[in-house]
């Protein structure tokens, strides 16, 4: 699929301007196409986002699916032009409502959840990873549907997200920023 439009530097207004099924992040002004989510991806997502959409009814913290525009570095007053650096995960948590705008969120996401692809494998394990900690997001899950695998990350207090757990098909994960929240993963790598 090609880019609806050839430039060399992309801002979240070029974003506001493309047809609503492009699937195109941008990360410091460079254009990333996504494929479309396998199935399997899918029902995973939409496990997960039950799962936390259930323990968050009626709490202050929202979960969001993709197609969910973070624009993780945006600052007040900045124009859609000045935003070079817009992402979708798969699911996001926030617990701040200042953050959320009509458009989706500015600035990090308390949780951040991505599933990965063999399209997105390195790119959510380096790039993504790089860019969530820059930003701040507090908790980032890498979920490796091939491996029915989740691979939790922390903020280490010194701006890091480090490894904290890895949790297989049959254990519940902790989600360290909801306090309470657990997720059954047997319900999330069903097959």
């Amino acid at each position: 699929m090609a880019l609806p439009a050839e430039k060399a530097r992309y801002t979240f207004a070029d974003c506001l301007s493309w047809e609503e099924n492009e699937r195109i992040e941008i990360i410091n002004g460079e254009a990333v196409m996504m494929a479309p989510p396998s199935r399997t991806h899918q029902e995973i997502s939409g496990a997960l986002f039950a799962q936390l959409y259930n323990f968050l009814d009626g709490k202050k913290c929202r979960v969001y699916a993709a197609p969910f525009a973070v624009r993780l570095f945006e600052r007040d007053g900045e124009a859609p032009e000045d935003v070079d650096t817009m992402v979708e995960p798969d699911l996001s948590v926030v617990c701040d409502s200042n953050k959320l705008d009509k458009h989706g969120c500015k600035g990090a996401p308390d949780l951040v959840i991505e599933i990965l692809s063999p399209s997105t494998r390195r790119h959510d394990r380096l790039i993504k990873l790089g860019l969530y900690q820059r930003a701040g997001v507090r908790e980032y899950w890498i979920v490796d549907p091939e491996n029915k695998a989740v691979q939790v990350f922390l903020q280490d207090g010194g701006g890091s997200l480090k490894i904290h757990e890895d949790y297989g098909r049959e254990d519940v994960a902790k989600v360290n920023v909801l306090s309470g929240c657990f997720v059954e993963l047997s319900k999330v790598f069903s097959e």
